[in-house]
């Protein structure tokens, strides 16, 4: 599970593609969570959520 910003939603869907041959399942972050949460890939608020549908995690 990636949380990242518009400006990384697209890196993260490659890099998930790229470790899990699928198409992930992306979701936008809980208003709550929003506030709380910053991007992986720099310090602005993640608003989305880049997941392997085919994974065991449990999101939400």
């Amino acid at each position: 599970m990636i949380k990242v910003c518009e400006e990384h939603i697209e890196l993260a869907i490659d890099i998930m593609v790229d470790e899990t041959e699928f198409a992930p399942e992306i979701n936008l972050l809980k208003e709550e969570e929003k506030l709380s949460t910053s991007c992986e890939y720099c310090q602005k608020s993640a608003i989305y959520v880049v997941s392997n549908v085919h994974s065991d995690t449990i999101c939400g």
